[in-house]
């Protein structure tokens, strides 16, 4: 008998993966590029001094209303880009997202002003709504079921990796080469202008893909948004939007304030002007990085945990996970150089979580509504998020201790721990795609082929 746990992906299949790999790298590489610079940026912008204490107001309540305007951009993009990629195609939504996203980064490093840079990150937030959510719908149809947890899972391995690659280049224009670093106006803009990079690989992937053989786009057109909330599929969908709503709001005011907690540690060692830039430079970058590092470890474990233990205590263990190490990460009075380490340990589980999304969530819908549903559940959260990075801001500004207020974060996770207590989040292990949409996983594996 065949053994379906080894079954080897076809040299397309590999094609796909790899592409939508990249594809997902790139979305949030270009989603987290203006985070490392915003210490930067947002003063050049105002014309203010860097590191002055109206410089560190402005950047906190601008950060918390970029990270907002993010946050909605990216859910409306997600919900729009979603329904689109149900109705004409996921290959045409995807190449057609990432030249909007990498082309919106690369214009942010244009921006004359903060005006023009909120228009620029909210047109890159559509794309990268869209693309996360027609990505991970073209991995779930046309990989084979028994690789597609692990295909899934293998999918978010790219975030982490990619934004290793954002860290590398705000480390070579703000700190390595020293003309660049000495010019904080251009050292920003350069970075960003990096992040249009993913639009020349759009044009390159375009016409090596092609749809999943089940994709049914007349079936999708007399199954709008509204199908989601039919009793078959009204549980799946809340439940799935109160996951992710819960994740998306500890992720994004945590990974948009920890530039801000970085650069205030700096300034506990040293208050020399220039001792003080280059060291924010390198806590800044510390920080992500180990935030990012915790991130791949929690993404790489979510597929063998969500099949050995199942969907809901992955998603049980990951709240409570990211409950107790975020009330601790900004409670305890820890070094600078331990509590950096310690966004590692938060990352695990806040920044990890997000490496069963790609998996879960097309396990909730069938064929005709996945690519809606997917994007809608991950979406809305979004939408419902975009209230916390702008009050965060807000407080921070009216001079709250960024630090208190990323502690009591901690409530949001165990929100979401309550939330699947009470029922949220379907359990979908041992349930296939095939079986979603009517299909045997025989004839499912036929037409592939």
């Amino acid at each position: 008998m065949r053994d379906e746990a080894s079954e080897r992906l076809t040299p397309y299949q590999r094609y796909v993966v790899l592409c939508a790999w990249v594809g997902v790298g790139f979305d949030l590489m270009d989603s987290v590029l203006f985070n490392f610079v915003a210490p930067l940026a947002i003063p050049s912008l105002l014309g203010l001094v860097p590191g002055s204490p109206l410089a560190r107001a402005e950047t906190a309540w601008w950060n918390g209303t970029l990270t907002s305007v993010m946050l909605l951009g990216w859910a409306l993009g997600g919900i729009g880009f979603g329904r689109l990629s149900d109705l004409v195609g996921r290959t045409r939504t995807v190449v057609f997202t990432m030249l909007l996203f990498s082309l919106g980064t690369g214009a942010c490093a244009a921006a004359p002003s903060m005006g023009w840079l909120v228009l620029f990150r909210f047109l890159t937030a559509l794309g990268i709504g869209g693309e996360a959510a027609a990505g991970a719908t073209l991995v779930a149809e046309s990989v084979p079921e028994s690789r597609r947890v692990q295909m899934g899972t293998f999918l978010f391995t790219a975030p982490p990796f990619f934004v290793f690659v954002a860290i590398g280049v705000n480390w070579l224009f703000t700190r390595r080469l020293d003309e660049i670093a000495a010019n904080p106006a251009l050292s920003w803009r350069l970075v960003m202008a990096f992040g249009a990079l993913p639009a020349l690989f759009a044009l390159f992937i375009r016409r090596g893909l092609r749809e999943p053989e089940g994709f049914r786009p007349d079936t999708a057109r007399v199954h709008g948004l509204a199908s989601l909330f039919a009793p078959a599929l009204r549980r799946r969908t809340l439940g799935g939007l109160a996951v992710t709503t819960a994740a998306l709001l500890t992720f994004w005011v945590m990974s948009a304030f920890l530039p801000i907690v970085a650069s205030q540690l700096a300034e506990t060692i040293t208050r020399d002007p220039i001792a003080l830039r280059a060291l924010k430079a390198e806590h800044i970058t510390r920080a992500m990085a180990w935030f990012n590092f915790g991130g791949l470890i929690g993404s790489v474990l979510a597929g063998p945990l969500a099949l050995r233990f199942g969907r809901r205590p992955l998603f049980t263990a990951y709240f409570a996970w990211s409950a107790l190490t975020v009330a601790l990460a900004f409670g305890l009075p820890l070094s600078a150089g331990a509590r950096l380490v310690s966004f590692a340990v938060a990352g695990v589980s806040v920044y990890g979580v997000f490496g069963a999304f790609q998996f879960y969530l097309p396990e909730l819908f069938p064929s005709h509504l996945r690519g809606t549903g997917a994007g809608f559940c991950l979406n809305a959260g979004r939408l419902l998020t975009v209230v916390g990075p702008f009050a965060v801001g807000a407080v921070v500004k009216a001079g709250a201790d960024p630090m208190t207020v990323l502690r009591n974060l901690a409530v949001v996770p165990l929100a979401g721990l309550v939330l699947v207590f009470v029922g949220a989040g379907v359990e979908t292990r041992g349930e296939g795609l095939a079986a979603l949409d009517g299909t045997t996983e025989g004839q499912r594996r036929e037409a592939m082929s």
